[in-house]
């Protein structure tokens, strides 16, 4: 065939293909012919071929019975066999898979390394946020130890660290100095403990059955602690790890700011020297701050001075470890540093004995023997460990998938429930309180050179020899100093203010919840807080589905595409033809806002057959009065003259499901736009949702054909079934002839 012939015969094909209707072809060319813009439908021998609808059979589901279903997975989990008896090992202890194949040569030099920096950073946190939970410095040294020690056994992250956590010790010493005060141990709170003398009167404290207020408080801890770690494995086990889900990114983050005021506000009477009564509750922080005011004239002025120049040499300094992390290969302990100078020089100025300067007191050297918690204290904190825990694992689980795919690897949300369970149940009967991942940490262990969780025994190494040997040194270590590296450590969480205005840009809906959370957080108390933010979150998600996006679709011309009329230009619409889509899943909920979105995109039918009423009464009228019969020829045409709109797609493709209020108000919804001549079709329902139709008898057994599975059939029928009536057959009212 020549080049002439061939660019002919493209032309024809051409000039048939625009004859040809996109949707009709199923309708001979000889019944439908149109343009782009256009229907003019034409019959030939009163015969149309139908229109060929999709089907697609369903596959047959086996009705079992939940006696047999439980049965047959007991029978699956019980069978036994040497090589799953040995997976199930290496899965409940991971450090058996990767430990023997562990690289010495690769990975020992970075281990070591970042895990000496962690276990020397660690040292002078784990002391400052004793104080924050109300304990002696010895426990916080000890949740760090051991905490290491048990991850390294259990977790599958090789990069986070866990151990002593500021805003989980706020919890707990809100908690401690609750039941303190239940107890009869006196209104001055936590900070002012008596200083233990030496080893042997803490230990026997602990075992004698008159116990005094430090060892109380580390039984209310350990309590705390043992609680939250059962209820940790408790949903490991049952798998509901899906509860992290309500707790989003930007709730987490507005309610550890908003604690971090809070872990300010109650460090703040160190840095001034004051001892003052600690307040919990609702309103604690605005209680706090007045009662420092009130007592600002008793300041004492050593550790004032020290504090400001702990800050002066922090605050820089960390500015710069940060700025230049890239250049170091490791950041700058400064934080050991200041406890070191500020120690030696509240030593040998003898601070205490001539200022008056509130000090650490004796720390003891070796450990304590294993007590189990006080299990009469468990009805009084069991509600109090429920929020502990779950902000504990859902800290771990997002830092640990952060990291995980940051660095190509994969972890097991529930083994890390596992994992941080036992890191809080085993080291309760040791004196130890809540323990979880933290970001600041877990970034200086990454950064210097981490590879594996071997790093975690280089850190219980490290608080190992500062239990055994260097912990009595800390005596004269000055409480205002603790709280300056407190206060310090804070900075990451204060810097979100900073976020704001991108996060606004991002979704505004975030915004809100973080600044709910934080406030409630900071302002009511960090319980209720939580809870307020989790129940905002979730009012937020109703919220978002009871006003969806409401649009009204267009075709994309030579494709099988619809799309927002608003959001994209030069989109075709067919005649008599309206698309309409609701984002959103149809319960009772928005109900009332489908069907008035509906009604107020397409047509009210309520008020169209209304009308009809009104002019069939206004005929009878006419028709008492005598007239002429031109007149009434006239009247009867207007009162059947047809409407333009004859079909309405609902696109349901972003239904995610139906509750009994969403079919029954589609039910409505039909039945009042065919009492006046309009068809509704659905269109692009999930399996879903066809499964909440049929069961809501929506459709007859002869009307299955209406339910499409693309909004382009859908669109497609309806040009077929009007092009069958005839262009002036219209809402099945018929032409008036004469």
């Amino acid at each position: 065939m020549s080049s002439e012939s061939e660019e002919q015969h493209d032309l024809s094909l051409r000039a048939s293909d625009e004859g040809k209707d996109s949707f009709s072809s199923g309708v001979p060319l000889e019944i439908q012919q149109e343009s782009s813009t256009n229907f003019k439908l034409h019959e030939t021998n009163d015969q149309c071929r139908p229109y060929r609808q999709i089907h697609m059979e369903p596959q047959e589901r086996t009705n079992t019975s939940t006696k047999q279903l439980i049965i047959k997975k007991l029978h699956k989990s019980c069978q036994c066999s040497p090589s799953k008896a040995k997976n199930r090992i290496y899965d409940f202890l991971p450090v058996l898979r990767w430990l023997p194949k562990y690289d010495l040569k690769k990975n020992i030099l970075g281990d070591v390394m970042s895990g000496l920096i962690v276990g020397i950073l660690l040292v002078p946190q784990s002391i400052a946020y004793s104080l924050l939970a109300g304990q002696e410095p010895i426990f916080g040294l000890y949740t760090s130890f051991f905490a290491s020690i048990i991850y390294f056994l259990f977790g599958t992250s090789r990069h986070i660290s866990v151990g002593i956590f500021g805003v989980l010790c706020l919890m707990i010493g809100e908690v401690v100095d609750r039941e303190l005060h239940k107890a009869g141990y006196g209104a001055a709170g936590i900070a002012p403990f008596g200083v233990i003398s030496n080893e042997s009167t803490l230990i026997s404290n602990m075992s004698d059955g008159i116990c005094s207020k430090s060892c109380y408080a580390i039984k209310i801890g350990s309590t705390v602690t043992f609680l939250a770690g059962v209820y940790q494995v408790a949903m490991g086990f049952f798998q509901v790890g899906f509860i992290s889900v309500y707790l989003s990114d930007a709730l987490l983050s507005g309610f550890v700011t908003g604690a971090s005021f809070t872990i300010l506000t109650s460090q703040a009477k160190y840095l001034l020297g004051l001892s003052l009564p600690r307040s919990n509750g609702v309103g604690s922080l605005i209680t706090t701050w007045i009662h420092i005011f009130k007592n600002i004239h008793k300041t004492n002025l050593c550790d004032l001075i020290t504090s400001l120049l702990c800050l002066l040499v922090l605050l820089p300094t960390k500015e710069l470890n940060e700025h230049f992390k890239s250049k170091l290969k490791a950041p700058i302990p400064t934080e050991l540093i200041v406890v070191v100078a500020a120690t030696l020089a509240s030593h040998f100025g003898k601070l205490n004995e001539n200022y008056n300067s509130s000090i650490s007191g004796h720390i003891p050297t070796g450990f304590m023997p294993p007590k189990a918690p006080d299990w009469d204290l468990i009805p009084n904190v069991a509600v109090d460990a429920i929020a502990i825990s779950i902000i504990g694992f859902a800290i771990t689980v997002s830092l640990s998938e952060m990291f995980a795919k940051k660095h190509g690897y994969t972890v097991k949300a529930n083994q890390e429930m596992y994992a941080i369970g036992f890191c809080n149940i085993i080291p309760s009967f040791f004196h130890c309180i809540t323990t979880s991942a933290a970001l600041a940490k877990t970034l200086v262990k990454e950064s210097t050179g981490c590879q594996t969780q071997l790093s975690a025994v280089v850190t219980a190494l490290v608080l190992l020899l500062v239990l055994l040997v260097i912990a009595p040194l800390f005596f004269s270590l000055q409480k205002c100093v603790l709280g300056v590296i407190t206060i310090v450590n804070l900075r990451g969480a204060l810097r979100k203010f900073r976020d704001l205005p991108k996060m606004w840009r991002v979704s505004r809906m975030d915004t809100v919840i973080w600044f709910v959370t934080m406030l409630c957080s900071a302002l009511i108390s960090t319980e209720i807080g939580l809870l307020i933010g989790v129940c905002f979150s979730m009012f937020c998600v109703i919220l978002r589905t009871q006003k969806p996006k409401i649009s009204l679709l267009g075709w994309v011309e030579e494709s099988e595409i619809f799309e927002c009329m608003t959001d994209y230009k030069n989109l075709q619409t067919k005649p008599g033809i309206k698309v309409f889509r609701f984002i959103a899943p149809l319960y009772y909920i928005n109900k009332e806002a489908f069907k008035s979105a509906l009604y107020k995109k397409t047509l009210n039918p309520v008020l169209v057959k209304a009308s009809q009423k009104k002019a069939a009464k206004r005929k009878l009228r006419e028709e008492t009065v005598t007239l002429s019969g031109l007149q009434d020829e006239v009247s009867v045409q207007l009162s059947h003259e047809p409407m333009e709109l004859h079909t309405i797609v609902i696109d349901c493709s972003a239904m995610q499901f139906l509750d009994t209020a969403g079919i029954q108000t589609l039910k409505e919804v039909r039945r009042d736009y065919e009492a006046i001549g309009i068809q509704v079709l659905l269109a692009q329902c999930n399996p879903s949702v066809r499964d909440s139709l049929v069961r809501g008898e929506y459709c007859k057994e002869d009307e299955e054909n209406l339910l499409f599975y693309s909004v382009y059939t859908a669109v497609g029928f309806a040009v077929d079934s009007q092009a069958q009536k005839g262009v002036c057959v219209l809402n099945g009212v018929s032409p008036v002839t004469d």
